[in-house]
């Protein structure tokens, strides 16, 4: 009869569950990617409008700092949500190793499960094998008997005509 983990279908649920939770942790990490991305192009455009303001002529300066103010602004709305995704991220990647852990154990449990049904089976093979052994040696012993008694009574009969 091959090993069958009584446990494998939790087993198999809390490594669904992992696997799952690895997508939830890589969307995260993307999420806080994106953001970042998005801040590095909003720096960029800083750098842009600061170099054309200085080229520009006196009466755009208002509207080049409006602008700019108004990227500053966004940047720092980005960075608090960059902030809040990292902070979800972190939970997420804690659930995973909390999950992470639960699967380590059953693997292990299942494991060990495996190795006492290997010395299990063993054990039975090695009492089957003694079964065999000792059958076939006192079928032996048996058959060892019947020719002594044969012998016997041959001699016996020998005997018996030697007498007559």
């Amino acid at each position: 009869m091959p090993f069958a983990y009584r446990l494998e279908k939790v087993l198999k649920y809390r490594i669904q569950q992992r696997d799952d939770q690895i997508n939830v942790v890589t969307a995260a990490m993307n999420e806080v990617a994106r953001i970042q991305a998005e801040i590095d192009k909003k720096v960029n455009e800083v750098r842009i409008v600061q170099r054309n303001k200085r080229t520009a002529p006196h009466v755009m300066l208002e509207s080049y700092d409006k602008y700019l103010q108004h990227l500053y602004e966004l940047i720092q709305q980005l960075e608090e949500e960059k902030q809040k995704a990292i902070e979800i991220l972190e939970q997420e990647k804690e659930k995973l190793k909390e999950m992470e852990k639960a699967v380590k154990v059953l693997e292990k449990h299942k494991e060990k499960a495996r190795e006492r049904y290997l010395e299990e089976e063993k054990r039975l093979e090695m009492k089957r094998l003694d079964e065999v052994a000792s059958q076939k040696y006192f079928a032996k012993m048996q058959v060892k008997k019947e020719e002594e008694l044969t012998e016997l009574t041959e001699e016996e009969r020998r005997l018996l005509n030697d007498g007559q």
